[in-house]
């Protein structure tokens, strides 16, 4: 571990992360993708030129601005350049529909919305859609913007990093009102430099960044991560087994961030297309966003002769809690201890039986709140600091925790606590499934389990089949009462699976 005395003090705003690599490491390459490759050096004028050009386009100090995109490098340099206007930046994925979007936009008060078209036609419709005009910007090319929203009011704007708003994140949109969480500059350099710290991350490390900078992963221990440690964020727009194989491969990829989904998914692509998994490079494999399974750690290991790191945690945590450490890889699917500088608590477990809590979490990587929603704010956040995460758990002797499921997902059957988790553990350890999600659904008088189940290509496995697989492992009472095949299962852009779409079609009686 390092000395924390002899860290250097935190940049005040993210946009100044990669500034100590200009004059250090000024050839390395700090962001990548299809289209443009940006060296250290060239990082300052190509952000401060987008500044420039959205000063002029009328962004202010306060302003929020929409970024409707897929993952580029010109996403990327937006962001940063959003920063040192002391905006705010929304990045929200192109894939959504055109509902969400204009909820965002209006929810936002954004005075200005880009559509990065380069790479992404659904960017490019939605910007068609609005009216959007195409223009050509400086070192990142052509991006469409929408008209000026005369009506909006910045917001205050504060010097302290920790009170000033970097980020809008939507985590919510669907179904219901949008919900924001506002991330400060501290809140992202924190979880940024845990994840230089914890991760080894170095100039001469190359990222795989396949999740979205739409979410707090891609943001805080991506973006913010590679750039205030000197290494070089690859930037994808969209997951592919084939295209992730080729990066490990040939592209000298080092740390590798992924949900469970991604890994389950590339490593049923390399056993039904015959295709080798080598990584000669690849020294960090991380799985976060969604529950890792043993069987999924086991075959990854196996695969890629190393440990797959687990970690927890949530947009309004920015994302980090818990992190396994590479120091002790893990046999079990543990997310590690928490993460250094933050307190964590298990809230009730005293009287549970099973030493199951709530998940409280309280440190400098909890969120500001949620925009214009004070009241929501305040029943997350309590009065002392401590954010309710809504997520059930246990802890080990040693400090680590295990996450069972969250506080809604709990099923009550026949008087029984079944925690999806641990179904969705037994389901996915058969060998023809790649994936698997359980909800409750309400019968008279009761609740009963339902399984959302996708299995691997070619498979013959049926229902009848996974529940008598499931009978053998699990107690009646957990053995769900009906599995639905399924070839996809429904799902975000970073592989978390949208469980809340599962559990509409399950009371609808699907």
């Amino acid at each position: 571990m390092l000395n924390q005395a002899a860290e250097p003090a935190l940049p005040r705003r993210i946009h100044e992360a990669f500034l100590p690599w200009v004059a250090s490491h000024p050839d390395n390459i700090a962001l990548t993708d299809e289209h443009l490759t940006l060296r250290y050096r060239e990082m300052p004028e190509a952000v401060g030129a987008v500044a420039a050009q959205l000063a002029a386009a009328g962004v202010r100090s306060g302003d929020r601005v929409l970024l409707v995109a897929e993952n580029s490098v010109a996403l990327a340099v937006c962001i940063l350049a959003v920063s040192r206007l002391d905006a705010w930046s929304a990045t929200v994925n192109a894939r959504l529909s055109d509902r969400e979007i204009d909820n965002f936009i209006t929810h936002s008060g954004a005075r200005r919305t880009l559509y990065f078209g380069t790479g992404s036609a659904a960017a490019q419709a939605h910007g068609q859609a609005r009216g959007a005009e195409l223009q050509q910007w400086p070192v990142i090319g052509q991006i469409a913007m929408g008209p000026l929203n005369i009506r909006t009011e910045p917001e205050p704007v504060f010097d302290a990093a920790g009170r000033q708003p970097a980020v809008l994140v939507y985590t919510s949109g669907t179904t219901g009102a949008p919900k924001a969480v506002m991330l400060s500059h501290a809140n992202l350099l924190f979880i940024g430099n845990n994840n230089r710290r914890m991760r080894g991350l170095a100039p001469g490390d190359t990222v795989y960044g396949v999740l979205p900078l739409s979410h707090v992963y891609g943001l805080s221990a991506l973006l913010v991560a590679s750039m205030i440690s000197g290494a070089t964020l690859m930037l994808v727009p969209r997951f592919s087994e084939a295209a992730l194989a080729h990066a490990l491969a040939m592209r000298g990829v080092t740390v590798m961030h992924g949900a469970p989904a991604m890994y389950a998914k590339l490593l049923a692509w390399s056993e039904s297309s015959g295709n080798a998994l080598p990584a000669p490079h690849l020294r960090v494999a991380q799985s976060g966003g969604a529950p890792l399974t043993p069987a999924l750690k086991s075959a990854f290991e196996k695969a890629f002769h190393l440990p797959l790191q687990n970690g927890y945690g949530m947009t309004e945590a920015s994302p980090s809690i818990c992190q396994t450490r590479l120091d002790a890889p893990r046999t079990d699917c543990s997310v590690g201890q928490a993460i250094p500088g933050v307190e964590v608590r298990l809230y009730g477990a005293e009287p549970d039986p099973q030493g199951v809590g709530e998940i409280q979490v309280r440190g400098p990587n909890v969120m500001l709140g949620y925009y214009q929603a004070p009241e929501l704010t305040a029943e997350t956040i309590t009065r002392d600091g401590w954010l309710r995460t809504g997520d059930l758990g246990r802890i080990d002797a040693d400090g680590a925790f295990h996450v069972v499921g969250r506080s809604k997902e709990l099923i009550i059957r026949s008087g029984f606590n079944v925690y999806p988790i641990e179904v969705e553990q037994v389901l996915n350890a058969h060998p023809d499934v790649v994936q698997s999600a359980v909800v409750g659904r309400a019968v008279e008088g009761n609740e009963e389990v339902m399984a959302f189940v996708e299995i691997a290509k070619d498979a013959q496995v049926g229902e009848e089949a996974l529940r008598a697989y499931a009978r053998e492992r699990l107690s009646p009472y957990k053995v769900p009462s009906r599995i639905v095949i399924m070839e996809h299962l429904p799902a975000a852009a970073t592989g978390k699976i949208l469980k809340k779409e599962l559990q509409r079609m399950a009371s609808t009686g699907y």
